[in-house]
């Protein structure tokens, strides 16, 4: 095989250990054979319906075995998997179906009105092969052959993943990842300098990594390459479909199914995680619990303190990564003190200096940007000026630099300062504040606004508007909320709206972030 690709690995280790869980969800148990099987039947229905290698599979699914069958059905046939955010309006599902040029999306039945009236703003003759999950896809699998022309073609490591993700303008960018590249990224986040071994061997041997959990959405990087890594282990991954974070449900899935690596995103998952422990701390036995990893969000020294009490023996892991490329970890246990994670500066992950691109030294108190290299993604799909921008060549070695500032301490430790942009991260979701404030002008009465992020205990950030009214026009925060509603995602809208005379904007129509954010902050109390 030329260079990892996961569904030949997968479909190895189902030949190795066909009868072993590879997904669970709720009392549906899907074996590896199984997987296997019906993500094959589902590739030649893709094929006899006209998709190729090269072609692109959208999925608006919830965690739920068919995300992972999708995904690995586009694999085997050599396309590209897209992932759809379930949030997201018609505008926008439309918006990522086009730039994409998705040839197929399979969704929830939940989703279904949103992806057909994106669907029907498209060309016509642009407009993808759908397949909701249900009674439609099932039937689709068991018409299906799992035998296919497809089959004639091996998967490859330079077949693509797309992850889309935010871009600084605040519409979605298709990050481009080789299988191979994401494939090893994955294996080095944990095991820096080592090569990844044989994994169709270890599970002919009986061996297997933890059975996990991503209590975060797979449609979002954290929850997918927790998955990816986990089956890639031959392992067990368990899906939660409802949407959402049920605590208790969370815990007692754990209990029911031995998990042993639970992922989550930060404080906005931690916090309700552990009121649930401080509730009732003898309801679950959770001695199976050995890891809970978290990206995406900030995650607090009391919310890993609060997890620790009760979870003596669990391991806490920081991950620090993006869409464009992941980087290093951090760890944290009851033996040791508990403070914000901690990353150091290595071979693949540097601070550089934002001009010139040589690295910062340790102790200089300058900034620079968080750069790695090594394996990272190719760049973003139709977007060569940002692909440029992000994806730097210095002093002959290419790194991924999406943008995240930071300076080196003197002991060779990064302390990150956060994005230059103003973006907002609402509880691992990323928030443009251009995107919003475009939405908000439209309506009559909103002659001015600025979208800032302010401190939220729960979510990290919260949305908040301020808003300069159209001159003699009392604001009537409640209609423009509800008329927002149906142009922009939920998480998008703001949670708090206050009025201003004025925006203070530069003579350059440019507003001061810091500024507004601070007086955001001071309107809501924080």
């Amino acid at each position: 095989m030329p260079g990892w690709n996961f569904a030949a690995v997968w479909h190895g280790i189902a030949q190795a250990v066909p009868d072993r869980d590879a997904l669970v969800c709720g009392d549906r148990r899907v074996s590896w054979g199984e997987w296997d099987d019906r993500a094959a039947r589902l590739a030649s229905y893709l094929w006899d319906h006209g998709l190729r290698p090269g072609d692109k599979v959208a999925l608006a699914c919830t965690n739920r075995p068919e995300y992972l069958e999708t995904y690995f059905a586009a694999l085997k046939l050599g396309c590209a998997p897209v992932n759809v955010n379930y949030r997201y309006v018609v505008e926008e599902v439309r918006y990522v179906l086009d730039n994409s040029d998705a040839k197929a999306i399979v969704h929830d039945p939940d989703f279904a009105a949103t992806v057909r009236a994106a669907i029907a703003e498209l060309p016509a003759d642009r407009r993808p092969l759908r397949l909701e999950t249900g009674a439609p896809y099932e039937d689709a699998i068991a018409a299906a052959s799992p035998n296919g022309e497809w089959q004639a073609r091996e998967p490859d490591g330079d077949d693509l993943v797309f992850l889309y993700t935010g871009g600084t303008t605040g519409m979605p960018k298709g990050v481009m990842w080789r299988n191979d590249d994401l494939y090893h990224a994955n294996w080095e986040m944990a095991r820096p300098g080592t090569t990844p071994p044989d994994p169709i061997a270890a599970a002919a041997a009986g061996k297997r990594t933890g059975t996990c959990l991503p209590a975060c959405p797979l449609m979002h990087g954290t929850g997918m390459n927790i998955a990816l890594s986990t089956l890639a282990g031959a392992a067990t991954v368990v899906l939660i479909e409802r949407i959402g974070l049920d605590p208790e449900l969370l815990w007692s899935e754990i209990e029911r199914n031995d998990v042993a690596v639970l992922t989550i995103v930060g404080d906005p998952f931690a916090r309700p995680l552990l009121a649930a422990l401080d509730k009732e701390p003898n309801r679950w036995d959770l001695s199976c619990l050995r890891v809970i990893t978290s990206s995406g969000a900030t995650w607090s020294p009391e919310a890993k303190s609060g997890l620790l009490r009760h979870l003596p023996t669990v391991r806490l892991i920081d991950a620090l990564g993006a869409s464009e490329g992941l980087m290093t970890r951090s760890e944290s246990t009851s033996s040791s003190a508990i403070a914000p994670a901690s990353f150091a500066v290595s071979e693949r992950v540097k601070v550089l200096d934002e001009h010139t691109g040589a690295e910062v030294g340790q102790g200089s108190g300058e900034v620079g940007l968080l750069g790695v290299t090594g394996h990272i993604p190719l760049g973003y799909y139709k977007d060569d000026a940002k692909t440029d921008a992000t994806f730097r060549v210095v002093d002959g070695v290419r790194y991924s630099i999406p943008g995240d500032y930071a300076t080196v301490e003197s002991d060779g430790t990064i302390r990150l300062l956060g994005r230059g942009s103003a973006c907002i991260n609402t509880g691992g979701e990323k928030v443009y504040p251009e995107e919003v404030e475009g939405v908000l002008r439209e309506h009559p009465d909103v002659f001015d606004c600025v979208i800032v992020g302010v401190p939220d205990e729960r979510f990290g950030e919260m949305v908040v508007a301020l808003v300069q009214p159209a001159p003699g026009t009392p604001l009537d925060d409640a209609a423009i909320a509800e008329w927002s509603r149906d142009r922009i995602a939920g998480y998008k809208r703001p949670k708090r709206w206050f009025v201003v005379e004025s925006l203070d904007r530069n003579a350059a129509g440019k507003a001061n972030y810091p500024k507004l954010r601070a007086l955001a902050a001071d309107l809501v109390g924080t």
